[in-house]
């Protein structure tokens, strides 16, 4: 009886998303305010893991940090900007290019991270 009064609740906000007035707006506000916090979740996240592992990262060298950091803002770009690159076949190959070169150079950097 739970499940049928969670579902029949599901069905009421989103009939009144859809057929009141301004109920679309509301909803692209509630997405907005939800991927605003995920994203900030995610911007902690990273911070947290740089303070914990900031010893590791300044023993890679200025060279191999450059590297890491540099992949890291290329395949941040690439991801945020896939449905663009998506449009043409150029911008499709090159897109799988660039991950691909990501790819390569954060498994260069964790090979040299292990070795001795």
């Amino acid at each position: 009886m739970r499940t049928a009064a969670n579902v029949a609740i599901v069905l009421a906000i989103a009939a009144a998303i859809e057929f009141l007035p301004g109920g679309g707006t509301v909803a692209r506000t509630v997405v907005a305010v939800l991927e605003v916090g995920f994203v900030a979740g995610i911007a902690y996240f990273v911070a947290r893991l740089y303070r914990e592992h900031r010893v590791a990262l300044y023993s890679l060298g200025d060279r191999n940090r450059a590297l890491l950091y540099g992949a890291s803002a290329v395949g941040l770009v690439t991801i945020a900007a896939r449905t663009r690159m998506e449009q043409t076949g150029f911008g499709e190959f090159l897109w799988f290019v660039l991950i691909g070169l990501v790819a390569c150079t954060l498994f260069a950097v964790y090979r040299f991270s292990r070795s001795y």
